[in-house]
């Protein structure tokens, strides 16, 4: 039974990795949050993990006088995260925060011999070379937590030794599929935030809606299997049965299907390699009767164009458009700008920063903040 860690707990891939616990009795070593206070104290209470972390500090003794009658250790901010990330009493480290804020934590999982189960994009997005290097050096293994991603690492199981073609990637299309730049003009955030098929969080919701999360998806496809641009197709399956597949050298295409229910990959991340029940339920194909896939309209969803261009151009450009990402979302949530501002903003900080290539955390990190700056003024 593996010992297990989970960042980012209340979110909703969090919320989901309790389901697997639960059903599982996994042996909960931590949890953190970002600032659920009450969440987490219920789930300290549930699971009695060794350590807590609550992110943001100003709730810290909130919480600490919360579970002052328990013998939980009371962490916060991003030394909390890391002391977690680091805990010897650990095997696996689940990563679902969201944002940057989950690149350092994976570094320092895999600087202290931690397996990850990665739900966190920014981590392969913004410092990809710097974490596979680090996962190859250290001989720890990153279990891919994404629907897509989960599919094709399933589909390459008992395949080594087969040389890969291409991957499919699948997109459901968000809310807005088949609409035109004109349509979008005057989207709201309630229509945004009205995914499909999945319930996620907010900000990943939004880049569903955008397919900036299918970009963030292509990049990190590319440093988790080691390929290159013109190897990774995406395309748009609207009932997300197909979670992805893998075409090989003979052009025989192995995929992976499922309900869209995120516990499945959650647990065959944490349980690897073993299959066993999971609290969700079968797929019936007859219900479905029919599947269809389409190409996605780079033109209309630019995201995705700039995702792509990003990933051909290299260096620090992923973390570029990541980093102009977060903070367009943030301020379209906020009513700040309009839905397709988002995009705008995406290309005019790809297009102002020249190339670089980072060789170290503090320099993913600085060009973050130069990014975030330059679009905060932009907005302003």
């Amino acid at each position: 039974m593996k010992r297990v860690s989970v960042l980012g707990s209340t979110g909703s891939i969090g919320l989901q990795a309790l389901d697997v616990a639960r059903m599982h009795k996994l042996d909960i070593q931590a949890l953190a949050a970002h600032s659920s206070c009450k969440k987490l104290e219920e789930q300290a209470r549930e699971f009695s993990p060794r350590q807590v972390c609550i992110y943001d500090e100003k709730y810290y003794k909130e919480l600490k006088t919360s579970l002052a009658d328990t013998d939980i250790r009371v962490l916060s901010g991003m030394s909390g995260l890391c002391e977690i990330s680091a805990d010897k009493e650990t095997d696996i480290v689940l990563n679902s925060v969201v944002g940057m804020v989950g690149l350092l934590p994976t570094l320092t999982a895999i600087d202290n011999g931690k397996d990850v189960a990665l739900a966190n994009k920014e981590t392969l997005v913004a410092g990809g070379n710097l974490v596979m290097t680090a996962a190859a050096e250290k001989g720890v293994s990153i279990y891919p937590v994404d629907s897509e991603h989960s599919a094709i690492y399933q589909c390459l199981q008992g395949n080594s030794m087969n040389k890969i073609s291409k991957i499919i990637l699948t997109a459901s299309g968000g809310p807005f599929f088949g609409k035109t730049k004109e349509d979008l003009k005057n989207v709201t955030v309630k229509e945004a935030l009205n995914h499909p098929n999945w319930s996620m969080g907010n900000k990943i919701t939004i880049d569903s809606s955008t397919l900036m999360n299918k970009g963030l998806e292509f990049i990190e496809a590319k440093w988790l299997f080691d390929l290159e641009p013109d190897q990774i197709e995406v395309v748009v399956h609207r009932q997300s049965v197909l979670h992805s597949a893998v075409e090989f050298e003979d052009f025989s295409v192995i995929g992976q299907m499922g309900v869209p229910d995120m516990r499945i990959p959650i647990q065959y991340a944490l349980l690897y390699p073993y299959r066993t029940q999971c609290p969700t339920r079968p797929m019936s194909l007859t219900e479905y009767g029919t599947l269809t896939f389409e190409k996605p309209d780079l033109e209309t969803f630019d995201c995705l164009a700039q995702c792509i261009e990003a990933v051909k151009k290299g260096g620090a450009y992923p973390c570029i458009v990541n980093a102009a990402n977060e903070v367009a979302v943030g301020a379209f949530l906020e009513g700040k700008i309009s839905f397709l501002r988002i995009g705008e903003l995406v290309r005019e900080a790809s297009e102002h920063f020249p190339y670089t290539e980072p060789a170290s955390y503090d320099d993913v990190l600085s060009v973050d903040t130069a990014v975030r700056e330059f679009v905060k003024k932009s907005i302003n």
